[in-house]
């Protein structure tokens, strides 16, 4: 019979182990201490001692809550145990995630906590894009631990690549609410046909939707199901929520105006339901001289990976994330579109976005799973975060719908805060946002799409041996120029001071305060400091009021 356990991470008086209290290894005690992990959180805490005894695992906890540490240090744990009485090496433990981003993410932990470990401890992440015949070789020396998506695993299972019906013992399911909606069913029912009878078994979800209950059923054995609290969010003092009224043609003006008054002051994604209005927008902030990065299920995997490194290194402060799979029904994702989407790339979920300050729903999610994943994206950990929305009057059912769900998790109605926009006093802004969204066509975007593609070719290691072979073809693509372009003009970028409204001049920093507050951005070095010097001038200055005569 299953055991369920409510984590209460919020009891002033429980006393906090550390992770020397739980049997681990001095060599993965040394990692944790490196990767600066002081304790574990909540869920690592009632997780990892569980699947050490060889419990099968439930595991369903909000982004940002540790996870993903809490499956990797155990199954690290289990192998060195067991090495000295291994007879030669073998394949111990499988983990499947629904994208290849969530994938990479996890083997970077794995990598992290085995660095005083990386001779006894193997591991292979299978989930990137390239030929079955060149991940062979690494598969072949056995690695203790194969990181993939269950598409890239079933392909190797079925190539003879991989055989673990003898050697594993414990398999692993990340973001298991995810594996059907990505279309994933049947794979992930193929690859249990390739594992042994008995074997240890884990699923780590945000939600407990109909697809986990169902998964829980296919691998999971009289589990131990771990829940952190009931919210599936940071509560309401760790994470604010705010909603502005916006219709549509407003919107971008809106937006406009709030990133160059610094209205919005920090790391922020911005999402939309759509690739096209991906790259519309980017095109749209790119006159104002807002530099930004996009990341959506077309671009290829080296492309998508670029994009989230630069946001978290901080040579980007705005990416546009299109979240298209949240408008597909689950039953529709395996169909075939004009444009060819990567069903293993995954946007608002599994990714770890680092230090984000502010989640903006350009366009607002059209269901509640949508609305928690991307809201998740910031306050994780012990971090501050801000969720705004711009709601136009089509779209207010849909967040009256989010808000009674969150509701009943919270407890209290008043979850969204009304952030105060007065459009009309910056009708500077909208004059000139309104030029530049006409100026955003449908051939810009595609010429914009097309340069990128263009770009991916040209760095592409696969291409490069044909290209020294037909040089004419390189030339050709690097003199081919777009024929439309946006017309970028410098004096867009900068904001004049007679169209700010009086009442934010002082705010916004003409005057002593911008200048302090730029002094102690550039005295940050990190993009970690970068967000700390953020946090201390906190965004929410929400309002934009006339001045009292």
């Amino acid at each position: 019979m299953s055991e369920e356990i409510i984590i209460n991470d919020d009891e002033k008086d429980k006393k906090v182990v550390g992770f020397h209290e739980l049997g681990l290894d001095d060599r993965i005690l040394k990692a944790i201490a490196k990767c600066g992990w002081l304790e574990p959180t909540p869920i690592q805490e009632q997780t990892i001692s569980p699947l050490l005894e060889g419990k099968d695992v439930l595991i369903r906890a909000r982004t940002g809550s540790g996870k993903t540490g809490a499956f990797v240090i155990p199954l690290i744990q289990k192998i060195l145990t067991n090495k000295p009485l291994q007879t030669q090496q073998e394949i111990k433990a499988l983990v499947l995630a629904p994208s290849k981003e969530l994938c990479k993410q996890i083997y970077e932990v794995f990598i992290e906590l085995t660095i005083k470990c990386c001779r006894e401890v193997k591991i292979v992440d299978v989930s990137p894009q390239e030929e079955l015949s060149k991940q062979k070789p690494l598969l072949a020396e056995k690695p203790d631990i194969i990181v993939g998506t269950p598409g890239r695993v079933l392909q190797h299972l079925k190539a003879n690549n991989l055989k673990l019906k003898k050697t594993l013992d414990t398999l692993v399911i990340d973001e298991a609410d995810l594996m059907f909606s990505f279309g994933y069913e049947e794979e992930v029912k193929a690859v249990i046909e390739y594992l042994p009878q008995v074997y240890q078994a884990a699923l780590a979800s945000a939600t407990l939707s109909e697809d986990v209950l169902t998964l829980q059923k296919m691998v999971l054995h009289d589990p131990a199901i771990l829940k952190l609290d009931e919210e599936p969010l940071a509560p309401p003092s760790q994470l604010s929520h705010y909603t502005l009224s916006a219709e549509e043609n407003d919107k971008a003006a809106i937006l406009y105006a709030l990133l160059k008054l610094h209205l919005i002051r920090g790391k922020s994604i911005i999402f939309v339901n759509t690739v096209d209005r991906c790259y519309k927008l980017k095109l749209f902030l790119e006159q104002f001289g807002v530099p930004t990065c996009v990341l959506n299920s077309e671009l290829p995997a080296s492309s998508r990976s670029r994009a989230v490194t630069q946001f978290n290194t901080g040579t980007y402060d705005v990416i546009i994330a299109s979240d298209e799979q949240a408008l597909e029904e689950p039953h529709k994702i395996k169909q075939k579109s004009k444009r060819k989407k990567d069903k293993e790339s995954g946007v608002a979920r599994g990714i770890d976005f680092q230090f984000v300050s502010n989640v903006i729903n350009f366009d607002f999610p059209l269901d509640v799973n949508s609305y928690v994943h991307r809201a998740g994206r910031t306050a994780r950990g012990k971090n501050q975060g801000t969720a705004l929305s711009f709601i136009a009057i089509r779209e207010r059912p849909l967040m009256e719908k989010v808000e009674e769900e969150l509701k009943k998790c919270y407890g209290r109605s008043n979850l969204f805060k009304t952030y105060q926009f007065k459009l009309e006093e910056v009708e500077g802004f909208r004059y000139r946002a309104k030029d530049a969204w006409r100026a955003t066509t449908r051939i810009a975007v595609r010429e914009a799409r097309l340069k990128e593609i263009k770009q991916e070719v040209l760095t592409c290691d696969k291409l490069k041996s044909y290209f020294e072979d037909n040089p004419r073809d390189l030339q050709s693509l690097r003199q081919d120029k777009a024929l439309h372009t946006v017309k970028l003009q410098a004096h867009l970028k900068d904001v004049p001071e007679y169209i700010v409204p009086a009442s934010l001049k002082r705010l916004i920093g003409f005057g002593k305060r911008k200048r302090k507050f730029n002094r102690e951005l550039s005295g940050a070095t990190s993009a970690k400091s970068k967000h700390q010097a953020r946090q201390s001038n906190p965004l929410i200055s929400l309002s934009i009021k006339k001045k009292k005569k």
